[in-house]
């Protein structure tokens, strides 16, 4: 992936699949990203996405905002998935989102394709988050469609 990025007409001039995504995520009500973490962290495509969802979003402050829409963010690991929840909570956090949150660590465990299908906590969690995410979504929408008055 290379490291500069050219904005144009609010897209990246990159030809994959990026323009797609972040349409979705311009209309989408709320936004759930995951993650695999291999080394600590998110992994490298969901790093790209972020940063240059950021970047198109800041070059277009004007007409572009996921202000005030829902977001959740979960894992799958074997170890060390804190900093990639904290790494997509900061997407959101910096696009002044609501984070909606679950029981626990947004997180399930496995190291084998499959794996994360017997970790009966992490699926409850993401069941619980899932329930979390519509509860806030509803009240969203119950809104009057002032985001000055959703605070």
């Amino acid at each position: 992936m290379p490291a500069l990025l050219v904005i144009v007409e609010k897209n990246c001039v990159y030809k994959d699949d990026f323009n797609d995504v972040f349409n979705k995520m311009m209309t989408a009500d709320g936004i759930i990203l995951g993650s695999p973490v291999y080394m600590a962290n998110i992994s490298s495509s969901m790093q790209a996405l972020l940063e240059r969802a950021a970047v198109v979003l800041d070059m277009n402050k004007e007409t572009l905002s996921i202000k005030y829409k829902a977001g959740a963010s979960i894992v799958s690991l074997r170890r060390g998935g804190l900093n990639a929840v904290d790494a997509m909570n900061h997407f959101f956090l910096n696009q002044q989102m609501i984070i909606v949150g679950s029981t626990y660590w947004n997180m399930v465990y496995g190291q084998l394709p499959g794996d994360v299908e017997t970790d009966l906590e992490g699926i409850e969690n993401m069941k619980n988050i899932g329930q979390n995410m519509a509860y806030v979504l509803k009240r969203l929408k119950k809104s009057d469609g002032n985001d000055s008055k959703r605070i």
